[in-house]
């Protein structure tokens, strides 16, 4: 059977998926994107619990994510409809507080630490020739290294390095600070801080994840005629004289001349076990635990987002604050720890002791649950060599935020790749 000249699958719906399938279906190309899962979005996905809509993770966007800002335009998004922008503000409880000022990049950085509270004048000026060094150096290392090694190395103190540097790599790299990539945090810290003040923006998101991104993207495909198939899980591939062929436990075989594998790493391997190419080795992961708890509708936080530097909770977001989900707080445990060894019950638990410590006033909560994403991230270490998205056999393709690339396991890194799939079989 002949195949026409781009005939494309995208196998995975998550967000590398989506990128890939609404770029090319933009430029005309016939393709089907093959989900196994009944609901698109992979990591970044809604739920229904107690009658509300939940993510399976809070997120957090930067201003710095500039092809999930286009690609949220070119769908017809409204960012200020979806997402609140707020200027950089990290508020650590009870340790310290930053907040970016009104002026050009990198200054507005500079003068927020100058007058952030609870640091040392010693402490400010550490890590403000910290980022001279790294504008010097144009954040980019000779060589990759663990990113604690290399704050020790720059005499950033112990206080510093707890209340700001420890925070920040959890939420970037989602990977502990004595192994994280000092490269790739440096690639952060490079796009954020150092071009427009805009980039260092906080984007939290005010609805669901499944409304912000996948829904609309999805809707943005089939119109331009895309096909998507949910529940249809690919079992191999199969090369063939024109292309590849799709293997599926409840259909007939699909034949494609192009093919995007945009599933998690570790489901690659069994879906190319029939291909003669080279698999790289296993990644490692990190977990992500959300806990949600339900306080009485007047409950508000002090701010929308509040970080904390003492026991398991790490991020708390007022979702009440943030997409009129009143009472609702989001707590945000990342990498792996002690927790693990909790049950889902005493995890709940110890984060409602936790906040109740921090903040006196609130009163028992009505519930709590529960989200762990034990697969989560890819585990961003130094050194870490990242597979290319060509493969070795022709028009097949690797799409997903652990391919090679700057970003870590982000949804800007997932776009990215997506689109430079996509962009690969345009030109190919």
């Amino acid at each position: 059977m002949d195949v026409p000249l781009k005939k494309v699958a995208i196998i995975g719906g998550g967000l590398a998926g989506l990128s890939a399938a609404s770029k090319l279906a933009e430029a005309g190309i016939d393709v089907t994107l093959f989900e196994a899962a009944p609901q698109l979005g992979g990591r970044a996905r809604a739920f229904i619990w107690k009658g509300k809509r939940l993510d399976n993770g809070q997120h957090i966007l930067l201003g710095a994510y500039q092809q999930t800002l286009k690609l949220m335009a070119s769908v017809g998004i409204d960012e200020k409809n979806v997402l609140l922008r707020l200027p950089l503000a990290l508020n650590m409880h009870q340790s310290f507080s930053l907040k970016a000022m009104r002026l050009p990049a990198p200054l507005h950085l500079l003068f927020g630490l100058l007058t952030a509270t609870g640091l040392s004048w010693h402490e400010r000026f550490t890590v403000i020739r910290f980022f001279v060094w790294l504008k010097a150096i144009r954040y980019k290392l000779t060589q990759d290294r663990p990113l604690l090694d290399l704050l020790i190395q720059k005499n950033q103190p112990t206080r510093l390095i707890k209340w700001l540097w420890e925070p920040l790599c959890l939420a970037a790299l989602n990977t502990p600070i004595a192994s994280a990539s000092a490269q790739t945090f440096l690639n952060v810290l490079r796009d954020s801080f150092n071009q427009n003040k805009n980039d260092s923006d906080l984007l939290l998101p005010k609805v669901d994840l499944s409304a912000l991104l996948s829904e609309p993207i999805a809707e943005h495909i089939k119109k331009h005629g895309g096909k998507i198939a949910l529940s249809m899980a690919v079992s191999d591939i199969e090369q063939t004289m024109n292309g590849f062929n799709l293997n599926f436990a409840s259909k007939e075989a699909s034949e494609f001349s192009h093919v995007v594998i945009a599933t998690s790493p570790h489901h690659v391997h069994a879906i190319t076990s029939q291909l003669d190419i080279t698999r790289d080795a296993a990644f490692d992961y990190q977990p992500i635990y959300t806990v949600y708890i339900q306080y009485p509708s007047h409950i508000k936080l002090p701010h929308v987002m509040t970080g904390f530097t003492q026991g398991i909770a790490q991020w708390a977001f007022d979702r009440g604050q943030l997409c009129g989900q009143d009472g609702l707080i989001a707590v945000i445990v990342s990498a792996e720890g002690a927790h693990q060894k909790l049950s889902q019950e005493a995890l709940g638990e110890s984060i409602v002791e936790e906040l109740k410590e921090s903040f006196p006033d609130l009163p028992s909560p009505e519930w709590h649950k529960v989200i762990a994403e034990k697969r989560a991230t890819f585990a961003c270490v130094s050194g870490l060599k990242r597979p290319k998205q060509l493969t070795q056999l022709a028009n097949l393709y690797l799409a997903g935020d652990y391919t090679e690339g700057d970003y870590p396991a982000t949804i800007e890194g997932a776009i990215r790749s997506g689109l430079s799939a996509a962009q690969l079989i345009l030109q190919s």
